[in-house]
């Protein structure tokens, strides 16, 4: 009875808060204080201080700021532009033609990037209108985007792999392998889309591309060589273990600065934008992390996460029937919360159940970064949802209904790890320590 009075206070307190509009991590370290106040005889505000400084300084999370300014660097400079056109060659010959840029441009930004906003906005201002321009169908256009726009929560280095790994204290080049497969697996399903589309729809393909030789194919490629060498810099660097995931970081934005430079793009306005960017992303995820680390200790001196795992294991759940429940469950929080949020205010009740269940932590990561994904495209609250309206001018029912296929693919893809786990365990098991 203890652990379901303080299941309902806890629940109370933070939807209220939540609907008050105050900001997340306020909102998390506010339950957690009430918590502390009604269930424990611990001073709240020395707990309070205590975790919130041990959560901030991990030296893990140096890692995030630095993802993040990379991502930020290579956005406001013309590396995103010179990408877009080394891919374009290489995907009119596919069917359903420059579509498939949609994907691959996202596909490669996440790499660079970790944020789906940022890779949705940077793939976004290049290819809508050259997209448009050529006839291809809107709802295509703007269904593909938003769908492959969020491979930057997955591809390393992705933000809610680290928030995910710092949560539960699990290694960040581990879970970075992990996204690899499964990330170029779900690119894979949403060209498979495309494809589809293109032999089911034939009155809707625009005019064919005017045809180009090997010779200028290859020479409009050498735009994308950059981007790729720092990719490869930076996921090479972690895989054979010449650097930490904060190290490759490093790496990251000195290379993209370095790039930015010799291609001239790098003005000293926008050197201080990407920093103010990142310096304001950071500091957001950095205090719902704190209040995420305050929940956590306030939930576990109530008992609360071991009683629920006590009562998952009674139940005598299958992995498979346990992870079906935490899909939906994910699937409606993520309507109303931010990936991030999503992972970091869960993580307490969640990780002891997968944990007595035997799912593999690594795995899980994956798995939950697949579902949040899901969040992005879907109302009312789907981040990538009002992006794309600011750049469309479309309504949010019109872009949600282009993106209702790309949600499907992402649910075909957690039954295709539930299928296959060793997508998201192979690489892990077989880095380079």
């Amino acid at each position: 009875m203890t652990e379901a009075y303080a299941t309902i206070v806890f629940l109370f307190v933070l939807f209220t808060l939540l609907g008050s509009s105050i900001w997340i991590g306020l909102a998390l370290m506010g339950v957690a204080w009430v918590g502390m106040e009604m269930f424990t005889s611990r001073p709240a505000g020395d707990a309070m201080i205590t975790t919130i400084w041990t959560g901030a300084s991990s030296w893990t999370l140096t890692a995030l700021p630095l993802f993040i300014w990379m991502g930020e660097i290579l956005y406001r400079t013309r590396l995103s532009q010179d990408m877009f056109r080394g891919l374009a060659p290489w995907m009119r010959w596919l069917p359903g033609g420059l579509l498939h840029t949609n994907i691959a441009g996202c596909t490669i930004f996440a790499a660079v990037s970790g944020s789906s906003a940022a890779t949705l906005t940077t793939v976004g201002k290049m290819s809508i209108p050259e997209l448009r321009k050529r006839g291809y169908p809107e709802y295509m256009i703007v269904g593909t985007l938003a769908g492959a726009a969020t491979l930057g929560l997955m591809i390393p280095p992705s933000l809610t792999l680290i928030v995910y790994g710092v949560s539960i204290n699990e290694s960040i080049i581990k879970l970075f392998m992990a996204g690899i497969i499964p990330g170029l697996v779900l690119a894979g399903l949403f060209m498979s889309y495309i494809v589809g589309w293109h032999f089911l729809r034939p009155h809707e393909r625009p005019e064919p591309e005017p045809s180009m030789s090997i010779g200028e194919m290859l020479a409009e490629s050498r735009f994308l060589i950059p981007v790729l060498l720092l990719v490869f810099a930076v996921i090479g660097s972690m895989y054979f273990g010449w650097a930490t995931a904060t190290e490759a970081a490093a790496v990251g934005v000195l290379g993209s600065l370095t790039l930015a430079l010799f291609q001239r793009s790098l003005t000293l306005d926008a050197f201080f934008e990407s920093l103010m960017g990142a310096t304001r992303t950071s500091a957001m995820i950095a205090l719902i992390l704190m209040g995420a680390a305050f929940l956590s200790l306030s939930m576990g001196f109530t008992g609360l996460p071991r009683a629920l795992a006590a009562w998952i294991d009674e139940m005598q759940l299958s992995p498979v029937v346990l992870i079906a429940a935490l899909t939906v469950f994910y699937i409606i929080l993520g309507m109303f919360l931010d990936g991030i949020s999503s992972v970091v205010l869960t993580m307490a009740i969640v990780e002891p159940m997968i944990r007595q269940a035997g799912i593999d932590v690594i795995w899980f990561g994956i798995f939950i970064v697949v579902v949040v994904e899901m969040a992005q495209v879907t109302p009312p609250i789907g981040f990538n949802l009002f992006v794309l309206q600011g750049m469309t001018r479309h309504e949010i029912g019109y872009i949600s209904k282009t993106a209702i296929p790309m949600v499907g693919l992402m649910l075909l893809m957690v039954v295709i790890l539930v299928a296959f786990p060793g997508l998201a365990t192979w690489l892990p098991e077989n880095i380079r320590q």
